[in-house]
């Protein structure tokens, strides 16, 4: 969102470098769009021909030169050079904003004495209110910490624009970063395919248990069905036992009693 409203701001500024034929009036240009509240991003500025003619013009090339500093420049690259145009309020203070950015992407917590010592801030205030401009600005998502001198970046716009030159860092930067993200991901299905090996081992082991305890419960069942038959055959010896024992005593009463009736 904020690149565009970036892009949305230069374009009345694109416009007027069609007619801005003369060096004076292309450093006119330059000065009025460094100095709009929401320019943040001028490459497509530096690349008509009307601006870029500025380089044979040996009044007005230091303008062309700023006009780099506040695309991919900072504070620093302006104090830098002794032969620039002097800034104008509001452009001090857009190149003091533009200069948090790369400040804040080295940094996610930034102490106020190492701001103001790279912005050249007097005092912690004025420190303060150009962070606060930086974040309702849409330049920065950030908290300040007053009582510990603090500023905790949490994301920067992307609205710096790329040096000439800069692309195989990016590119090389881009690379680096891709092969962490390869390296985290086969991290990352290693760990899945160990945890994926432990489930199985786990299951394995649940049903090594479940058939032990099947084999000992089914030897159990057949012991104590061996137990109950065996406790059936001695009650079928006792009944037997028993029955003989009766007939005999009965048998042993009607021979007695038949003797004595005799």
């Amino acid at each position: 969102m904020e690149q565009t409203r970036a892009l949305n701001a230069l374009e009345p500024f694109l416009a007027l470098s069609k007619s801005a034929q003369a060096p004076r009036a292309a450093a006119d240009l330059i000065a009025q769009a460094t100095s709009a509240p929401n320019t943040f991003v001028f490459a497509e500025l530096l690349q008509t021909p009307n601006i870029q003619n500025l380089k044979s013009s040996e009044e007005y090339a230091s303008h062309l030169t700023l006009l780099e500093i506040f695309a991919w420049g900072s504070w620093a690259d302006y104090k830098a050079h002794d032969s620039l145009p002097k800034l104008s309020a509001q452009q001090h203070q857009k190149l003091l904003l533009l200069s948090l950015l790369p400040l804040s992407h080295s940094h996610k917590t930034l102490t106020y004495d190492s701001l103001r010592t790279a912005l050249d801030l007097p005092t912690n205030r004025a420190l303060e209110e150009l962070i606060t401009t930086a974040i309702y600005s849409g330049l920065l998502t950030a908290t300040l910490d007053p009582a510990k001198s603090l500023v905790n970046v949490t994301s920067v716009s992307p609205l710096r624009d790329l040096a000439p030159g800069s692309l195989p860092t990016l590119q090389a930067t881009l690379q680096t970063w891709s092969q962490r993200c390869s390296d985290a991901l086969a991290d990352l299905e290693m760990q899945v395919a160990a945890v994926k090996k432990a489930a199985v081992d786990r299951e394995k082991q649940r049903r090594k248990r479940e058939r032990a305890l099947e084999a000992v419960m089914q030897g159990t069942d057949e012991k104590g069905a061996a137990k109950r038959l065996g406790d059936d055959d001695v009650m079928e010896i006792d009944q037997e036992a028993t029955g003989r024992v009766t007939r005999g005593s009965k048998r042993g009463t009607a021979f007695g009693l038949g003797r004595t009736l005799r």
